[in-house]
């Protein structure tokens, strides 16, 4: 799945389009490198977003097209 799919789908960022204007800045990281919007994820992959001074780091748990917003956080995990 692509990142910025992800990113939408679990609900760590709102919008997709968001999603790939955070990849392309640079504000995010997978497996410690800056990933692009189109880098596919996989379970057990480490993402780590600004948002401004605050920093969220998850690893990837599941994946699917589309979710509830209730079981959007059984998608990954914090760390």
């Amino acid at each position: 799945m692509r990142l910025d799919k992800f990113l939408k789908v679990s609900r760590l960022i709102k919008r997709r389009t968001v999603a790939n204007e955070a990849c392309d800045a640079g504000r995010v990281t997978v497996n410690g490198q800056t990933a692009k919007a189109s880098v596919k994820v996989k379970a057990g992959d480490i993402i780590e977003i600004q948002f401004g001074t605050k920093t969220v780091k998850v690893e990837v748990l599941d994946l699917k097209d589309t979710t509830k917003k209730e079981e959007a956080a059984n998608l990954f995990k914090y760390l």
